[in-house]
């Protein structure tokens, strides 16, 4: 398999795995490649073979065993219960993300209202068209990523170099707030409507809306994870 042309989009890294599982005859409770293997294989990051690695362990497709390996999962059977067993063990991390995200993106949101410009403001709505489009199709981790674009484009819109910096990282290492949201059920649908809301706080500049959406937005996204996670 030849590599992958843009290794920082996540879903081509995940496309080209699945694949892999299929043309290279893995069944349930195959052990599967290590990531040092995955990244010679296509020929992308580490870092890119992990946050694919992640996102198909959430969904029940890869289930990652401490110092034992990657296997394969019966994606069909298993989806909802790996991802609900991913969700309880993982819940205090996941509080922990959202409380620094709690502090830092309601600011980041009041800032692009502030200060967005025309062109900051064409490219969220861009953004937001492809999350849109990406949701009603069910492309879970096209729209991943589109949820963290939104987010990064946000903290640019602020023309805060620094909070753009932490903002970046952010969306870099705090992957499993993303992929929990869009396996939670429900969530994505409201996400739409939520940035949404954000969107035209920020396109008319009313800096406190922006706050309180995006603050209400965050708070909505770890209730209704832990709500998923106490089934």
């Amino acid at each position: 398999m030849g590599p992958i042309k843009k290794p920082r989009v996540s879903e081509s890294v995940v496309d080209a795995i699945k694949k892999m599982i299929v043309d290279d005859g893995f069944a349930p409770g195959d052990k599967f490649y290590s990531e040092n293997e995955l990244t010679a294989k296509l020929e992308v990051s580490r870092s890119s073979i992990r946050e694919a690695v992640r996102i198909l362990e959430v969904t029940g497709q890869l289930s990652v065993r401490q110092g034992k390996g990657i296997f394969i999962v019966n994606a069909d059977a298993l989806s909802f219960d790996a991802f609900a067993d991913w969700l309880r063990v993982n819940d205090q991390s996941l509080q922990e993300h959202f409380e620094v995200r709690l502090i830092i993106e309601p600011q980041t949101a009041r800032l692009a209202a502030l200060g967005a410009s025309a062109d900051d403001i064409l490219q969220l709505e861009g953004v937001h068209a492809a999350f849109v489009r990406n949701a009603r199709l069910g492309l879970t981790a096209e729209t991943i990523q589109c949820d963290r674009d939104f987010h990064e484009l946000l903290a640019k819109a602020s023309h805060n170099r620094m909070l753009f910096a932490l903002t970046r990282t952010m969306t870099t290492t705090l992957l499993d707030d993303w992929i929990s949201s869009f396996h939670t059920p429900g969530r994505m649908e409201k996400t739409v409507a939520e940035h949404g809301h954000i969107l035209e706080t920020v396109k008319s500049g009313d800096a406190d809306a922006a706050m309180e959406h995006m603050t209400a937005h965050l708070r909505n996204a770890i209730r209704d994870i832990k709500a998923s996670s106490a089934r």
